[in-house]
């Protein structure tokens, strides 16, 4: 039976004071945002990722698609940089991408090199964010910054101009995110109608979050839609809110970088396809009567519930959160079975067991200093500067402003794998844009396949549904369920006579109860209060989140903050040629009671560091544990994964940094192409090509298009037919472009005509 609420938890949310709070914190943490002076201070390539940023922060939180324009955009200005150069290789010009071909005939030359380099990619970035940003629920401020850096950079925001032929830097520019733009419109990504969900339909019922309990979920392995708001209509039922749906459950057919279909399964459900790439395979299952991997499923959750309650400023348990305890895991004790998940996380105290730290800082040669803070302020800390949810640049563009954070640092050099000469400001952040980007993205394919498939549950459905079912531990005492969730003294208990919890006719009596964070109803204004530890009923339980963003509206299983942050500290390591941040030290200060979103807090100031790039992710994973988003299972997998990712987008990124990816073919294979040749190759004007398809389908498109990029055929074949006739009468001699498309997939054949 559900059991209101009180809705005081929504109202300090909506307060001017707490937005104003969340822009400063952004202001002074991570973002440089764009002032005039910047011009003289940062790249080119600097200036238009920091006012993407900006935008991130005013658009609606989507990891998926944030990566994929932080990507695009860093693919577009690095091109912009790497057509004025032969040792190095274009990516999106001269070469086809989503199944669109970017044709390419040659940059002019040009009496200032960097000049032109920095007008084409303003122009890219202009157009192309200008394009991507026109819908957001910030686009009246977006455009507007798009347009200041514009004038102040001293370019013409009304040249719209493609042709670069006859042109200059400024239509290169133009054309370059053009055919950005256009391959965006085909990339299996759904932009052309604004990224909507093509088939998903959640399971189980949505959980009513202000309501106790969860009586309506079905299956307690799959995700379930949260709803905040609700009303009771005149016969009493409740009515709920809004229902989120879940977020690019499609995204693992979007074109990536560098997955290869070597990294790809193909499952279906309902008769629908779910690209999964690097699948981690499923996680434990609760199964009714406690059988397989239920104990496991159970621990996974019930960590979350105890961690809960480390988040008190009122609890005197003191952490050293320097380097010199935290951190330097190594890779090989991350954990792979459930004897070792249970072993490597500290269910009792939090963290982990295997942090080694560091002994000194090999910058200064001198040992890490202490810092001793109340473990109830650390783990909030951690899980608001990682939470990345609204107004936030999402977890891939945290990233960005690590490194951007990083460059600005005074001890690093900025040489390419930490050898060879130091490289221009310019050059440097196009090659390390891209190399972030790339790996995001590819990481937000990956991990949204995944979840869209395993479609696993989030804590608060399982705990309060586990408690729901009663408890396990003991047959003889009250709510005994089998397959419930574990009594644990001092963590996980039942309501008895006499209890406060027990209710006014003992109404709570035999119920589970959780000593853990209270939740937001405790909180009438979060600039001076905190909701505090204490007993409450496990039915009541409620993540350490805003309420108006209770748990990202996607699955769990995998992590994208662990994927994204593990894929992000390899990319640095790789990037910098060294694991540790300038100087031996990376760190972000937060001040006393003036830093918490979600209450008041920390109780003193607080000051998170990191010696090395994985120390920081390892952080950040572990953040959402503490913020009651994810349970362990979700975690070391998506870690794995991210490393994986990462390695494979350094190495394919280089070869063009390297000048040796030279033509189409040497991007790799997606799994999404129609495999195909055409013959006679070349043909003669008034000859007929063959194309033969090694696969059929109800229906093949065929479109030609010309050098410049100009469709001059389009055709749809119907049936199951593998042959198909192009005729090529009156087609002027040159190489032309072929696309072929098949159920969603596509290839780019060129053809000769004599």
């Amino acid at each position: 039976m559900y059991q209101l609420l009180k809705p005081e938890w929504f109202k300090h949310y909506a307060k001017p004071r707490y937005l104003m709070k969340r822009v400063a914190i952004l202001a002074l943490f991570f973002a440089s945002l764009y002032t005039p002076a910047m011009a003289q201070e940062h790249s080119v390539a600097r200036q238009w990722n920091e006012v993407q940023l900006d935008a991130i922060r005013g658009d609606v939180p989507r990891p998926t698609v944030h990566a994929r324009n932080l990507f695009h955009l860093s693919a577009v200005m690095y091109d912009g940089w790497a057509v004025y150069d032969d040792m190095v290789t274009t990516y999106i010009l001269g070469n086809a991408f989503a199944g669109h071909s970017c044709s390419f005939s040659g940059v002019s030359a040009v009496s200032d090199t960097e000049a032109a380099r920095a007008e084409t990619i303003s122009y890219a970035a202009y157009r192309l964010l200008s394009h991507r940003f026109a819908t957001s629920p910030g686009a009246m401020e977006s455009l507007a910054s798009f347009d200041t850096l514009m004038d102040d950079l001293g370019y013409d925001t009304s040249n719209s101009s493609v042709d670069y032929e006859m042109g200059g830097p400024a239509e290169l520019g133009n054309y370059l995110a053009q055919c950005m733009i256009d391959a965006g419109l085909q990339d299996g990504s759904n932009e052309v109608n604004d990224y909507a969900t093509l088939y998903y339909e959640p399971l189980n019922n949505p959980l009513i979050v202000g309501l106790s309990g969860n009586p309506e979920l079905t299956d307690m392995n799959r995700w379930q839609p949260l709803v905040r708001d609700f009303t009771i209509n005149g016969d009493g039922e409740v009515v709920p809110g809004p229902i989120p749906g879940f977020l690019s459950p499609e995204w693992g057919q979007v074109t990536p970088f560098a997955l290869t279909t070597e990294d790809l399964n193909v499952f279906q459900r309902d008769g629908n396809d779910y690209w999964v790439y690097h699948d981690p395979g499923t996680p434990p299952q609760w199964e009714e009567g406690a059988i397989g991997d239920t104990d496991y499923y159970r621990w996974n959750f019930e960590i979350v519930a105890m961690w809960s309650s480390h988040l008190d400023p009122a609890n005197e348990t003191m952490w050293d959160i320097s380097p010199k305890t935290q951190g330097n895991t190594p890779l090989s004790d991350w954990p792979t079975t459930a004897e070792e998940y249970q072993a490597f996380y500290d269910m009792e105290n939090g963290g982990i067991t295997a942090n080694q730290g560091h002994a000194m800082n090999p910058f200064t040669g001198q040992p890490y200093e202490e810092q001793m803070v109340p473990r109830g302020d650390y783990g909030r800390v951690l899980a608001e500067f990682w939470a990345d949810g609204p107004s936030s640049e999402t977890p891939p563009g945290h990233w960005y402003t690590i490194l951007n954070e990083v460059n600005d640092h005074e001890a690093l050099e900025k040489k390419f794998v930490g050898q060879g000469e130091v490289l221009s400001d310019l050059e440097w952040d196009v090659k390390g844009y891209l190399l972030l980007g790339a790996a995001a993205h590819d990481v937000a394919v990956s991990v949204w396949g995944v979840k869209s498939w395993y479609d696993f549950i989030r804590p608060v459905s399982a705990l309060r549904a586990l408690a729901d079912r009663g408890q396990s531990s003991d047959s003889t005492a009250a709510n005994y369920a089998v397959d419930g969730i574990s009594l644990i003294e001092g963590h996980i208990e039942l309501v008895e006579e006499g209890d406060p919890l027990a209710g006014e006719n003992d109404e709570n009596v035999g119920k589970i109860k959780f000593y853990a964070w209270r939740g937001p109803d405790y909180i009438n204004d979060a600039e001076t209060e905190s909701a505090g530890v204490d007993w409450i009923l496990a039915e009541n339980w409620w993540p350490y989140q805003q309420p108006s963003f209770i748990t990202p509206p996607f699955a769990g299983y995998v992590s994208g903050h662990s994927t994204f942050s593990s894929a992000a500290a390899q990319i640095l390591t790789l990037l910098t040629g060294d694991e540790y941040f300038p100087g031996g030290m990376g760190e972000f200060s937060f001040t006393q009671d003036e830093y918490l979103l979600f209450e008041n807090g920390p109780s003193m100031d607080v000051t998170l560091q990191w010696a090395t790039y994985r120390d920081a992710s390892d952080e950040a994973s572990l953040s959402r544990i503490w913020g009651g988003i994810h349970p362990p299972i979700d975690d070391i997998p998506g870690r794995l994964m991210g490393v994986e990712i990462a390695e494979d987008v350094f190495s394919f990124a280089s070869r063009f940094f390297e000048g040796t990816a030279t033509s189409i073919e040497e991007f790799p294979r997606t799994g999404r192409e129609v495999v195909a040749s055409i013959y006679p190759n070349p043909v003669g004007s008034s000859g007929k090509a063959n194309i033969v398809l090694d696969n059929t389908a109800i229906r093949t498109e065929v479109q030609v298009f010309n050098i410049l990029g100009q469709e001059v055929f389009s055709s749809s074949y119907q049936g199951y037919q593998q042959h198909l006739e192009l005729n090529v009468d009156n087609y002027k001699p040159g190489i032309y472009m072929v696309r072929i498309i098949q159920d969603g997939a596509s290839s780019v054949k060129s053809i000769t005509i004599l």
